[in-house]
């Protein structure tokens, strides 16, 4: 997908004005509530006409203020999933899914109702109503309907802002999984920075409605880590546990993590604060931390006030961070060997 937009939207004292051209199949658009977010998905629907400027969708114009071209949005082959599902309550799972394929040309169709209620786990779903499903099965069901439009682009605008943690990070692997199996690239709008990680290969940020850059997720990581009191979030892929001593026992490609007992026995993925990470020059006679990993300096980069160093773990990677000046005491650089710390309860799975 190539997407190429400058436009200007003017909603009382709020202005968007957005010069912006992205590649990829999975785009993350960020920023803070009030950043423009949400303008931005409704002018590239259609549902919101830009004052100035044009969209251009694989060197289609779906706007262009000069030309006077505004394709409608049933026009535009883009849809949508919004953070409320917005199922039809009279109809039941298999003819809200329906709902878009049918209205969809038929020379444009390319998916299926069968091979989606498989991907998306929904084929038991197909006679009942909306108001049996649970808050993740009728995101899912939502989802297959915008899939089955066979659209150009699917928007997504905070659609997991609704369900709690644990849906939300259940849903999103469906999501990854629907951009590779149908070949569908995908606009996902966030304000939270673990779901645009977990989601986007590039992001552009948002701030007071206009543009501030386009960076991987790592980048923008790195840079948040400035300002946010929670550090840098370390994502870990843990394997199924093992009892240890009153602890869970997880292993993490090739090396293993203890955990505190509280955390479900199950694999799964998990979040670690790089404040929740000491680091010692040498192998500490005692401490109460019940992983204790040997680890090679990678980098050091700067955010704000604070130093974050990137730790190789036997060839995980790890982000840890401390103040410059202990930098200094530890004499800490590329390339030299510390000691990562990390206490059992540190852990929070996602």
């Amino acid at each position: 997908m190539d997407l190429q937009l400058q436009l200007r939207k003017q909603q009382g004292e709020f202005l968007l004005d957005l010069d912006l051209k992205v590649s990829g199949e999975r785009i993350g658009i960020f920023g803070p509530s009030g950043s423009g977010k949400s303008t931005l998905v409704a002018c590239l629907a259609g549902l919101r006409h830009p004052d100035s400027g044009s969209i251009l969708l694989d060197g289609r114009p779906l706007f262009d203020h000069t030309s006077r071209i505004n394709q409608p949005p049933h026009q535009r082959r883009i849809a949508l999933v919004f953070q409320q599902h917005g199922l039809f309550p009279h109809l039941n799972v298999r003819k809200n899914l329906l709902y878009g394929h049918q209205r969809c040309p038929a020379e444009e169709r390319r998916i299926e109702l069968e091979e989606v209620a498989e991907v998306l786990e929904i084929r038991d779903l197909l006679e009942q109503k909306p108001e049996t499903l649970s808050g993740g099965q009728s995101q899912r069901v939502a989802l297959g309907r915008a899939i089955l439009a066979s659209p150009r682009l699917l928007l997504m605008d905070e659609p997991l802002s609704a369900l709690d943690d644990d849906l939300r990070y259940r849903i999103i692997p469906y999501l990854n999984l629907v951009s590779v199996r149908f070949r569908i690239p995908f606009l996902f709008i966030s304000h939270s920075l673990v779901e645009m990680r977990l989601m986007a290969e590039q992001v552009a940020v948002l701030d007071k409605g206009r543009l501030t850059g386009v960076v991987t997720p790592e980048e923008l990581a790195q840079q948040r880590m400035a300002y946010s009191q929670s550090g840098y979030i370390n994502l870990l892929e843990l394997g199924v546990p093992q009892e240890h001593r009153g602890l869970l026992a997880f292993p993490w490609n090739g090396q293993q993590l203890l955990l505190s007992g509280g955390n479900c026995p199950e694999a799964g993925m998990f979040e670690l604060s790089s404040k929740d990470i000491i680091l010692c020059k040498r192998h500490p006679d005692a401490i109460s931390a019940r992983n204790l990993l040997p680890c090679m300096v990678r980098s050091l980069f700067e955010a704000g006030s604070k130093t974050g160093i990137e730790l190789d773990c036997g060839g995980n990677r790890l982000v840890a961070e401390i103040a410059p000046d202990t930098v200094q005491e530890l004499q800490i650089t590329s390339g030299c060997t510390v000691w990562a710390a990390i206490k059992a309860s540190a852990f929070r799975r996602l």
